[in-house]
């Protein structure tokens, strides 16, 4: 999940879970910056809202008190100086005031909304459903920027990095190298990158995605898609090659990863040769 395009929502109150204006959003809803999702009906203990019930209505009942002490030294404004007015009138704003605020907190409900424009990821909630404070209720993602994470076991990789890809089914995804970690997690040193594009949609936060990483070092072969390697009885890698007319034979390669979607073939070819790409598993079942 990329931090600058998803988010977390989670419950700030312990308390019951009541549907949002839509309804309780469901996974791969689309969802706006803003939207109230889900509310939470802030649970207390009943000492504690019974102590609350009873402060409510000592303050209405002082307040009803300071309304008529008011509306009696109004009648004698002649003879009643004006700041014994005002400071009766202040008594009274403030009793209306504090009751008020507790009242809202009697009857308070906390508003979930969605931190980011995307989609909801997760959804563990349903109507009703009763949360601890901190619980996490909802992921919302954009599909169409992720983070990717890789593990390096070679700790000097981070300082050799041209370029980076990941393989979404056919299409190659570029991948933006963001940084590298300062500590090492299971003797691994984790790389970010920022991913972007509309195929990214077809995968899944916290998914297992092989990162493709080109160094700045270069290596001399022939590129060539990886569907076209084939394996032969003796477990090596092949490919098989056109000579003529209906005519393919093996020729045995060694390759290095290039991309996501094709290999770079060190030994084996020569200039010119015709690599079957397309239906190479078919020519692999013929003897």
């Amino acid at each position: 999940m990329d931090p600058n395009a998803g988010g977390k929502v989670q419950a700030l109150v312990a308390g019951r879970v009541e549907p949002g204006p839509r309804g309780l959003p469901e996974p791969g809803q689309t969802v706006r910056k803003g939207e109230v999702l889900a509310y939470v009906v802030a649970s207390a203990a009943p000492v504690e809202r019974s102590n609350q019930a009873a402060q409510l209505a000592e303050l209405r009942a002082a307040k009803a008190l300071a309304d008529r002490r008011v509306a009696r030294l109004r009648e004698l404004a002649d003879t009643v100086p004006r700041k014994d007015i005002e400071a009766a009138e202040s008594e009274a704003a403030s009793l209306q005031q504090r009751a008020s605020a507790i009242g809202a907190g009697l009857s308070h409900r906390d508003a979930l909304v969605a931190p980011v424009s995307g989609v909801i990821a997760s959804a563990s909630v349903v109507a009703g459903q009763v949360v601890d404070a901190r619980e996490l209720l909802f992921e919302v993602i954009d599909p169409t920027r992720l983070r990717v994470e890789a593990l390096a076991f070679d700790t000097a990789i981070g300082a050799d990095i041209a370029d980076a890809a990941i393989a979404v089914g056919d299409a190659r995804v570029p991948l933006a190298f963001v940084g590298a970690a300062r500590s090492l997690r299971e003797q691994a040193l984790p790389l970010q990158f920022r991913a972007e594009g509309a195929a990214l949609a077809r995968l899944a936060v916290g998914q297992s995605v092989q990162v493709f990483v080109r160094s700045k070092q270069t290596v001399a072969g022939i590129a060539v898609p990886s569907a076209a390697l084939m394996r032969n009885p003796a477990n090596q890698t092949i490919v098989w090659v056109k000579i003529e007319a209906e005519r393919f034979v093996p020729r045995t390669v060694t390759t290095v990863p290039l991309d996501g979607v094709r290999v770079a073939v060190t030994s084996g070819l020569q200039a010119g040769d015709r690599v079957a790409t397309q239906g190479a598993t078919l020519i692999n079942q013929l003897r």
